[in-house]
């Protein structure tokens, strides 16, 4: 990690924070794969358009198998993660997490529906909750025509997309019966939960480690200011009800300024009687998962996010190794 670190340094890249929101984008789109496993191939890949608040939402369904395969195996169809891309509300889409959502794919036998809900500063918050929430009420009624299975949903998403999942658990358990079901899964990369930077790991590693503070404060106030931070829907540390929600997985990092944040929600998770796994990565810092080509944690839990998904799903540990060889943008082998 040390040496990824210095890679980083020496490249001298501006930090996001010195840039504008479009040229930040940019950047991370520009970066997210030099460390990122290769695009692996799947059989099936397919854009969609999920109906939103404020328009088509552009989305991504990954399946580790034909549809036809999926329906042979099982006629109810295959179970599915609905992901939400990290990048601080700011930052992030369908590209820079494509590797990242193949692999999850690839690796659980489930498909995995990724969504490209809108960004600060042009969309602030709520919109992006806004977002993720339409994306789960179309997905739960339109699974069957997917070829996928509306009673057994995941959500999941790393970073500010982990803060949106763990936000989307919540809503999902007080609109079960509008749903129809409840999730399987809350799987939590490394994510924000918090209403304010102000952890002891906040203070650790503020610098150098590559999620500075600097880069949070703009993240933060470019999607919401400081006087609502206390929603719930931005912190769900600060949601009132913390029952009866879906069994939850944490990836976290040793080295992550959220670090404190993601304890204390799966300490709280429990404590309120449910379900939780929680998996921390010692010498790794935010977003190592995205890191496979570099270091070998990252492989590490992305299998453990694939083995959570799978006993969420009741579905068989593969029969092979995943491959990781390279595919163009977007496309299908």
């Amino acid at each position: 990690m040390a040496a990824v670190l210095e890679r980083i340094h020496r490249a001298n890249r501006p930090s996001f924070h010195s840039l504008s929101p479009k040229q930040a984008r940019i950047a991370y789109l520009m970066g997210a794969e030099i460390l990122d496993l290769p695009r692996a191939p799947l059989p099936r890949i397919e854009n969609l358009a999920i109906p939103g608040p404020a328009g088509d939402i552009a989305a991504r369904l990954y399946a580790p198998v034909t549809r036809e395969d999926a329906a042979a195996r099982d006629p109810r169809g295959l179970p599915v993660l609905l992901y939400f891309h990290g990048g601080g509300f700011v930052i992030g889409s369908l590209e820079t997490h494509d590797s990242l959502c193949r692999q999850l794919a690839l690796r659980s036998g489930a498909a995995v529906v990724a969504v490209d809900y809108r960004l600060a500063p042009d969309h602030p918050f709520p919109a992006a909750v806004d977002d993720c929430w339409a994306a789960l009420a179309w997905l739960a009624q339109a699974a069957p025509s997917l070829g996928l299975d509306g009673a057994r949903i995941a959500v999941g998403g790393d970073s500010a997309g982990g803060t949106l999942a763990a936000v989307t658990a919540l809503h999902a358990r007080d609109i079960r019966a509008q749903l129809g079901t409840a999730l399987a899964l809350q799987l939590l990369i490394t994510p924000g939960a918090t209403a304010h930077a102000d952890t002891d790991s906040h203070r650790r590693f503020a610098k150098g480690h590559l999620l500075d503070a600097d880069t949070i404060a703009w993240f933060f106030n470019q999607y919401i200011p400081a006087e609502r931070r206390e929603d719930w829907r931005f912190a769900p540390l600060q949601a009132e009800d913390h029952e009866d929600l879906a069994p939850a997985c944490f990836i976290l990092a040793e080295a992550d300024p959220l670090i404190d944040e993601g304890i204390a929600y799966a300490d709280l998770l429990r404590a309120n009687g449910n379900a939780v796994r929680l998996e921390l990565y010692r010498g790794v810092t935010h977003d190592f998962i995205k890191m496979g080509r570099s270091i070998p944690e990252a492989e590490q839990a992305l299998d453990a996010c694939a083995d959570a998904l799978r006993t969420a799903f009741g579905l068989p540990a593969p029969a092979a190794a995943p491959m990781t060889s390279t595919t163009p943008t977007g496309a299908s082998a």
